[in-house]
């Protein structure tokens, strides 16, 4: 009777993904039909640069200048322990961190608590309030007018902003080493211009892209098919944020597999 059971809730969990799966893909389907009017769009795109970008720049710069600053510190602590690394290691390793895994993974996820949220509960918003029926009675494509904007500001500003925190963090470790003194700025220095790859930062910039997609979409799908009130909006915000975090792991680990592994 247990394994009976066990496999129901299985079936349902499964038969759940494939059903919102296929209905995210059928969403994307109607967002990038031709837009209508491209002006109208263009001063859409200007407002959610706007909304999601710019008004990001300040957690970002704040979280990438202590995640860096601590990165830096913890490198110092662990090759204390023998006096044969220098302490250029100290710039290189935090530079190699940053840009390989904080940097477009924790700042997206950062991002997808503040933008997905805000994408996931605005859609809804409209939705409960039938706003998003009377777009569809106009005749306007909802889907494109409400998420193709946000989708392409996410594109524009996300990557920026992610390496700049890349740099903002660089400069978060060196601050940190001139206030304690524990290393010198020619050391840090050293160690941020020792093995320049250029394929991690490719790597790091396509991170970002796919990153920006999915923060700027599967919040869009949980807030265009809410259904209820604004309780149902508040409850659509939190399964929006958290299915974006777990996309974003997974997607983190096939990427890092596939590039790097």
């Amino acid at each position: 009777m247990e394994k009976l059971i066990s496999f129901i809730k299985r079936k349902s969990f499964t038969y759940k993904i494939l059903k919102h799966t296929g209905a995210y893909f059928l969403l994307l389907g109607k967002v990038f039909k031709k837009p209508e009017k491209a002006r109208i769009y263009k001063e859409l795109i200007i407002r959610e640069i706007h909304d999601l970008g710019t008004s990001s720049f300040g957690l970002v710069s704040f979280v990438a200048l202590f995640v860096g600053a601590v990165i830096a510190l913890q490198m110092r602590n662990q090759l204390s322990i023998s006096t044969f690394l220098g302490d250029y290691l100290i710039g290189y390793s935090t530079k190699e961190i940053l840009i390989l895994e904080f940097a477009p993974t924790m700042i997206s996820i950062i991002l997808v608590g503040k933008v997905g949220s805000f994408i996931s509960s605005s859609i809804g918003t409209m939705r409960v309030t039938e706003q998003i029926d009377a777009l569809d009675v106009m005749g306007i494509n909802s889907a494109s007018f409400l998420i193709l904007p946000k989708i392409i500001a996410s594109l524009i500003c996300f990557p920026i902003l992610i390496m700049l925190s890349i740099v903002i963090g660089i400069a978060g470790g060196w601050l940190i080493g001139v206030i304690t003194g524990y290393w010198a700025t020619v050391d840090y220095v050293e160690g941020i211009q020792t093995g320049y790859s250029s394929f991690n930062l490719f790597y790091s910039i396509f991170k970002s892209f796919i990153f920006a997609f999915v923060i700027a979409t599967v919040p869009s799908y949980h807030g265009y098919f809410v259904d209820g009130g604004s309780l149902d909006v508040g409850r659509a915000s939190t399964t929006a944020v958290v299915w974006t975090s777990v996309l974003i792991i997974i997607l983190d680990l096939v990427i890092t597999q596939i590039l790097l592994g």
